[in-house]
């Protein structure tokens, strides 16, 4: 089998992770954050277990992506960028700057590491290799629209964690109700940004990659956003009744 078959195999095969994903989601919340709890095994502090599971997003992605030919144009370049404009704070930065959390299980550490490394393949061999951007895309109207839409998610993402952040003074436990920016319409703007910038991404790479990456994106973090609405209404009574779970006025 040749590598873009391969590669093309391995895409659909992500395509059918995102059913999976949020079939299994929709019955059963993800044992980290608020929601661990006991029977899922040995675990690790939660900053640690961030950054290990995060880190083949930059570490294996610029890997991949340094070995194909295309590696140093200006289009590929760009969309390197931007993912390690993400990646490198999400890995690197985020779990620092929280005030720490409950240790996550291993086996959940290591099913995100193994989808990182699994999902860093197939788009920055897609990037670097297989795809095909010649300069004149940097002024396509699919190129510009999804970079805007990537930028937009990436500051309201920031922006719903640093609100978060600032819910707890230093040595404080326990949770409050976040107020503020896409907080007043939703309950998790910052995976509303998350899924927007996905779907940028998408956009600005026009491929089945970026497509399939960004609709399991919607399939993680869709029914995660449902559990914590369900969560933040079930432990405060005076919960703000307007609010949805992740799409303004919908859902």
């Amino acid at each position: 089998m040749t590598e873009p078959s391969l590669h093309a195999w391995l895409t659909a095969g992500l395509f059918l992770l995102a059913v999976v994903t949020a079939a299994a989601l929709t019955r059963v919340s993800a044992p980290y954050g608020r929601h661990v709890r006991d029977g899922w095994g040995p675990a690790l502090p939660s900053r640690w277990a961030w950054m290990l599971m995060e880190s083949p997003a930059v570490l294996a992605f610029a890997l991949v992506y340094a070995a194909g030919r295309q590696r140093a144009e200006l289009v590929p370049l760009a969309l390197l960028a931007l993912w390690q404009l993400h990646y490198l704070h999400r890995t690197f930065v985020y779990p620092l700057l929280t005030a720490g959390g409950r240790p996550w299980p291993l086996v959940v550490v290591g099913l995100g590491f193994a989808f990182q490394c699994y999902n860093s393949y197939l788009n920055a061999r897609h990037l670097s290799e297989l795809g095909s951007y010649p300069d004149s895309w940097l002024g396509d109207a699919r190129f510009l629209v999804g970079v805007t839409v990537f930028g937009l998610g990436l500051l309201l993402n920031r922006r719903s964690d640093a609100i978060l952040r600032r819910l707890r003074a230093p040595g404080e436990t326990g949770y409050r109700i976040p107020r503020g920016g896409g907080f007043e319409l939703v309950s998790c703007p910052n995976y509303l940004g998350e899924i927007l910038e996905w779907c940028g991404w998408a956009l600005a790479t026009w491929s089945w990659p970026g497509l399939a990456f960004a609709l399991y994106t919607i399939a993680n973090l869709a029914p995660r956003a449902v559990t914590h609405h369900r969560w933040y209404r079930e432990t405060f009574p005076d919960y703000p009744p307007e609010r949805r779970a992740l799409v303004p006025y919908l859902l």
